[in-house]
């Protein structure tokens, strides 16, 4: 059963009764077998979330086909929503600057299997990491950020021509420019090493050794205009003391970067992350 084809419906929408019998009701009256569901109401807010897997092959439609019909119980209820095919794999574009090891984990997980995903390139400002993903068979983009609005250009350009999904800022040293924010909104993702809202900005493990914390942590986020503030998909900490140097932190904090940034990915790939202003609701 896990690996059937399946359509993944999300959405939210203003609280009231009958929303899970309008959306089930659909399904059973079209033979849609619901294999997970999930549900969430938000009472500061006033808002309902809900996320449905149905098995693709139990509807007498494909994807266009439910997207057409579904729009009557959309509208009726004012509903945000998106449908998401199991058969069409997201496409990550990867950023990354020197550091590996989130790079390396999720190139693992990708070849592996673990990560289904398609992984069209990887763009880099520096040259260093080339023949690693080369030897991955994943083109390799060299983008220098001695005019930054160029490159940033650039890299919207490659993103566009590889059809991308997602961008993933694996360890990408730089700050993406507003507009780029905008335009992708909910669409990039970044790991920082910080537990977050601790530490926002450059060297957090500096700043968290200097204040002489006992956890340090990082954070799996989608980028907003406003640096290291959007809204957090996943997080974890690691327990240090005051034995514990800058050195010794970085190298605690790069295991729990890349398990937190998997966790995440995975999370928004399989269209469990509902967006809700700054805020997320994630159906694990």
């Amino acid at each position: 059963m896990k690996d059937t084809h399946r359509f993944t419906l999300t959405l939210s929408c203003p609280d009231r009764v009958g929303i899970v019998a309008a959306v089930s009701g659909f399904f059973a009256q079209h033979g849609g077998w619901i294999v997970e569901a999930s549900y969430h109401a938000d009472t500061n807010t006033g808002r309902f979330f809900m996320r449905q897997e149905v098995l693709a092959d139990s509807l007498p439609f494909d994807a266009a086909g439910l997207r057409a019909c579904f729009g009557t119980v959309a509208q009726e209820f004012a509903m945000d929503w998106q449908l998401s095919d199991s058969a069409q794999k997201k496409r990550l574009v990867i950023l990354v600057s020197k550091q590996d090891h989130c790079l390396n984990d999720l190139l693992y997980r990708w070849r592996s299997g673990e990560l289904e995903v398609d992984i069209p390139c990887v763009i880099s400002n520096h040259e260093d990491l080339r023949g690693f993903v080369e030897w991955h068979g994943i083109p390799f983009h060299h983008v220098a950020m001695t005019d930054k609005v160029a490159a940033f250009e650039k890299i919207a350009a490659l993103f566009e021509q590889c059809n991308g999904d997602t961008l993933v800022l694996a360890r990408f040293m730089q700050i993406l420019p507003p507009g780029l924010c905008r335009r992708y909104a909910d669409r990039v993702i970044n790991i920082h090493h910080s537990f977050l809202p601790s530490f926002a900005g450059a060297k957090p493990y500096h700043q968290a050794y200097e204040r002489g914390v006992k956890l340090i942590g990082a954070t799996c986020h989608y980028v907003t205009e406003q640096l290291d503030d959007g809204p957090i998909i996943e997080q974890d900490t690691v327990r240090i003391d005051h034995g514990d140097s800058v050195e010794d932190m970085v190298r605690y904090g790069r295991d729990i970067e890349k398990n937190v940034l998997a966790r995440g990915l995975r999370y928004h790939v399989e269209s469990r992350v509902l967006v809700s202003g700054n805020k997320t609701v994630v159906f694990k």
